[in-house]
């Protein structure tokens, strides 16, 4: 294994792989390169969040919904993958947005021809498209299983997203109690979503049967972690967990 993410942000590594943070406003990326691209994600990220934000002032209550809003075939792309993601999820946009705009600044990075490999993490949801194995690990609060476990995701699932809500942990709105709810997903906008819809389920394990069942009306969950407590549930097609240590 040469490549871990753990403990949220603490510990991000990647042999051959330059870490470097970008902040634009409510945008706090950690990004992994082939080398130093902090101007170029910076000037990705200013476009992204200039046309969100464009669309945001012409249409208000995209930023207030919590319920899904109609598609949008003249929104930019970012937008786009917001309202589908919220369709899907059964939730507003604007739960997707860290997912999102992950996803759009890691795949420009790559589409520019600025780094064959990129990870860019964004408040806990993760965007990876890598030519290697890699493990994320899974930040849980004050669970007692905070840290200790990773979710390993093969070569050949790249690209793919790994987002997280959580109940008790950060600012994201959530209607549940879970220290972590993970989603694994090939799309990060959908990820972001889902993690949020499906977290807001769970007040405690004995929600995890309703959860499972939940989770079944969405084939493109690759994998799917919940930890409340000293309690996990978890259960995907590309599911793989592994001790970290």
């Amino acid at each position: 294994m040469d490549f871990e993410i753990r403990d949220y942000r603490s510990r991000v590594s990647g042999r051959g792989l330059v870490p470097f943070r970008v902040v634009l406003k409510e945008s706090d990326l950690q990004v992994l390169a082939e080398r130093d691209l902090s101007r170029e994600t910076l000037l990705i990220l200013t476009e992204e969040r200039r046309r969100l934000e464009d669309y945001l002032r012409r249409h208000p209550e995209f930023l207030e919904a919590l319920s899904p809003l109609p598609l949008d075939p003249e929104a930019p792309e970012v937008v786009k993958r917001m309202l589908l993601a919220g369709k899907k999820a059964g939730v507003g946009p604007m739960a997707a947005v860290a997912g999102a705009i992950a996803e759009v600044v890691g795949r420009r990075l790559k589409a520019q021809g600025l780094t064959r490999e990129v990870l860019v993490e964004n408040g806990g949801d993760v965007f990876l498209s890598l030519e290697r194995e890699a493990t994320v690990g899974i930040w849980a609060g004050d669970s007692p299983l905070s840290g200790k476990l990773g979710l390993r995701l093969p070569r050949e699932l790249m690209p793919c997203a790994v987002c997280t809500s959580s109940g008790t942990v950060g600012h994201s709105l959530s209607l549940g109690r879970a220290d972590a709810l993970c989603v694994l997903a090939k799309d990060a906008a959908l990820a972001d979503a889902l993690a949020t819809a499906l977290g807001n389920l769970v007040r405690g394990p004995e929600d995890f049967k309703r959860l499972k069942k939940a989770a079944r009306r969405h084939p493109e969950i690759l994998g799917l972690i919940c930890i409340v407590g000293d309690k996990l549930f978890a259960q995907g097609p590309a599911l793989e967990l592994v001790p970290l240590t």
